[in-house]
């Protein structure tokens, strides 16, 4: 005997609605509070109606993701999953809308919070650990689910983070270039995009630690930022290098991986120079198989950007289950695996 056919009678008592309601919200006809609306798909679904008719909510709700312009490939790595993941998830009914920051105006950035908080169902930032930042942050997360991608902000009430642990994938280098140095070691120099990045902050105090416990013989002689600035990169250790024949490992943390091979290239010193980046994207996978870059560490943004916007889902009751905090694994890549 086949199983009874489930009526929108019975949806609508489980809903406590009319079965005027249950037609249109099944039917797709809008006009309908989003907490009935709510209510009708629960319910419909708990009845066991065919998950076919019963799946996407008529309102769209809106999240703002404020990153870095495609210039940085990583942000353009974590762009495209974004628009993946809206095809993936379309059932859903939530729309990611990119706004582009400069990560060297911090009141600027605090400002497009703002307005996109009036503006958006929910917020999904990946932006510098600023004070005014976070001030702004914390405004929003009062209104609205705000969730901190592959970086974290101090002090900013955010409702989730999603992204690495830079402490750890920054030890993970440190050890990578205590184990490239040996037994010599030698002077090391650390390009930062920004410090007020908290994931640079922390991978620079991760690297700095594990040396410190079990590579003495390297040693960090300079820290320089590059303010995110794609060509500053190279200029900054092609001047290091000029002026310090000592150096013998480069940590990069942020944009112009390209730049820094070349100005390595440009002394000579590609053979006595190891290298160390982060974000595993197409350029530098290439340069990394040319053997230009040693080693790089990967957050794997693809996963990072799933998982955010799963979370972001659940958040805003598009997804069941609690929304939490999640840490994404790095994997390192050399190679002979790129």
């Amino acid at each position: 005997m086949s199983p009874r056919k489930v009526t929108a009678r019975e949806v609508a008592r489980a809903a406590d609605v009319s079965p005027a309601t249950v037609d249109r919200v099944l039917n797709r006809r809008g006009g309908v509070a989003e907490d009935k609306e709510a209510r009708v798909l629960e319910a419909a679904k708990r009845l066991g109606l065919s998950p076919s008719i019963a799946v996407r909510p008529s309102r769209t709700m809106r999240v703002a993701l404020l990153m870095q312009p495609p210039a940085n490939p990583f942000h353009a790595a974590l762009k495209r999953a974004f628009d993946l993941a809206g095809r993936v998830y379309s059932d859903l009914n939530i729309q990611f809308l990119v706004y582009h920051i400069d990560p060297n105006e911090p009141a600027r950035i605090a400002e497009l919070i703002r307005k996109a908080a009036e503006r958006h169902d929910g917020l999904i930032v990946t932006l510098p650990n600023h004070p005014s930042i976070a001030a702004a942050l914390r405004d929003a997360s009062a209104r609205l689910p705000t969730i901190t991608l592959a970086t974290d902000i101090d002090d900013s009430n955010r409702s989730a983070y999603v992204g690495p642990d830079d402490l750890r994938a920054g030890r993970v280098a440190g050890d990578l270039m205590g184990r490239f140095l040996q037994p010599q070691g030698g002077d090391i120099v650390i390009i930062a995009g920004l410090r007020d990045i908290g994931g640079h902050r922390d991978r620079e105090q991760g690297f700095r630690e594990v040396l410190r416990q079990f590579h003495p013989e390297c040693r960090v002689v300079a820290v320089v930022e590059s303010g995110e600035k794609f060509d500053r990169a190279g200029d900054i250790i092609y001047t290091a290098l000029r002026n310090n024949p000592g150096i013998k490992g480069v940590y990069h943390l942020s944009s112009g991986a390209l730049p820094v091979v070349e100005a390595i290239r440009a002394l000579g010193r590609q053979n006595d120079v190891k290298l160390i980046t982060h974000e595993l994207t197409e350029d530098r996978r290439g340069l990394l198989r040319a053997r230009a870059i040693d080693a790089i560490i990967d957050q794997n943004p693809e996963a990072e950007v799933r998982t955010a916007a799963e979370t972001m889902a659940r958040l805003l009751g598009r997804l069941e289950g609690t929304p939490q905090n999640t840490l994404i694994s790095v994997q390192i890549y050399m190679p002979e695996n790129a």
